[in-house]
C-alpha cells in the first residue's frame, strides 16, 4: 500500500519560510505524481503545486507562483515544498497525495497533513 507522510507545517509570521516534506513509502516517490493541498478553516481544499512523473513538470497555483517550489528527492524518496513570503493566507492544513497516472489530475492516496499558521 501506499503510505505518504507530511512533515514540516509550523507557526510563522508573515514572510517567513517553511519546507513541507512529503515522505512515500511502497512506491518511489519518482514512480507517481505528487501534489500539495491545502484547506484553510470553513473553505474547500485548493490544488498548491504538484510534480509530475516521469517528466518532472511542475505545476503552482497562481496564489503561490514565485514564492513556492516543488522539488523531487529520489534518494530521499520525498518530495518537498519551499515555502517563501508566507502570507496569513497560506494558513491551512497541508496534504501532499499521489497521482499513479504521473499526470497530476487523478490522486488517488492522500498523507495526513501537517499545519501551517501565517500569523500578521
Amino acid at each position: 500500500d501506499v503510505q505518504l507522510q507530511a512533515s514540516g507545517g509550523g507557526l510563522v509570521q508573515a514572510g517567513g519560510s517553511l519546507r513541507l516534506s512529503c515522505a512515500a513509502s511502497g512506491i518511489g516517490s519518482d514512480e507517481y505524481a505528487i501534489g500539495w493541498f491545502r484547506q484553510a478553516p470553513g473553505k474547500a481544499r485548493e490544488g498548491v503545486s504538484c510534480i509530475q512523473s516521469p517528466d518532472g513538470r511542475t505545476y503552482y497555483a497562481d496564489s503561490v507562483k514565485g514564492r513556492f517550489t516543488i522539488s523531487r528527492d529520489k534518494n530521499k524518496n520525498t518530495v518537498t515544498l519551499q515555502m517563501n513570503s508566507l502570507e496569513p493566507e497560506d494558513t491551512g492544513v497541508y496534504y501532499c497525495a499521489t497521482d499513479e497516472l504521473g499526470t497530476c489530475r487523478y490522486f488517488a492516496s492522500w498523507g495526513q497533513g501537517t499545519q501551517v499558521t501565517v500569523s500578521s
